[in-house]
């Protein structure tokens, strides 16, 4: 759909090098998802945090095109480069948050697209929203933050209207949008899953509670 669509991720080489530049560009488009979900108490923070971590990234790619050309790059020259602080410091660090938020975007449009829903109210997409939530946030988040998400899947837009604001407001037919969905999940799950391989083979995850 229109908003996802303006998201052109490159297909995911045999290497799993992702470049940068490209992949910095693609992501640029993606925080304005966040407004198609409402409540902004909860995700303009989620929205604006993307936004930071993206920007944070840029500056260190920008340094050195050629020495941070991948992201792989990035992380090894800053493991180099910080020593013991890393990897809870620099672009590798907005990296590792960045990561969760696209995360959290790659399972609910998955679910949406796998048919997952309430049966009692199959236009809302509480279900959706709390199985991304899950998978991609809550660990990492304090009891305060959690219980505000959980508690805002109750304010989420109905998935006619969702589906809706990422088409821009055009009116299209609901398999057309889920299947422009499909199509921006088949180039970014394959590279979103490459930069949690290489988190967890450079051990750069950390666990620690926002």
């Amino acid at each position: 759909m229109a908003l996802l669509l303006e998201s052109e991720f490159k297909i995911l080489p045999a290497d799993k090098q992702i470049e940068t530049e490209p992949f910095l560009e693609a992501v640029a488009h993606l925080p304005p998802f966040f407004d198609c979900l409402g409540t902004p108490i909860v995700y303009a923070p989620v929205k604006a945090d993307l936004t930071g971590n993206i920007k944070k990234i840029r500056a260190v790619y920008e340094s050195n095109p050629t020495k941070f050309k991948t992201l792989q790059n990035i992380l090894e020259a800053e493991k180099e480069m910080y020593g013991s602080t890393w990897p809870k410091v620099g672009a590798t660090l907005a990296l590792m948050w960045l990561k969760r938020g696209l995360k959290f975007i790659q399972v609910l449009l998955q679910s949406l697209c796998d048919g997952e829903r309430d049966e009692d109210n199959p236009n809302l997409i509480r279900v959706n929203a709390t199985k991304a939530y899950e998978m991609a946030l809550r660990k990492y988040h304090g009891w305060i933050l959690q219980k505000l998400f959980l508690g805002s899947v109750y304010a989420l837009p109905y998935k006619s209207d969702l589906l809706k604001a990422l088409e821009m407001g055009k009116e299209v037919k609901e398999e057309e949008t889920l299947e422009k969905i499909h199509q921006f999940l088949t180039k970014v799950t394959p590279i979103l899953d490459a930069i949690y391989e290489m988190y967890t083979k450079m051990n750069a995850e950390l666990n620690y509670k926002a």
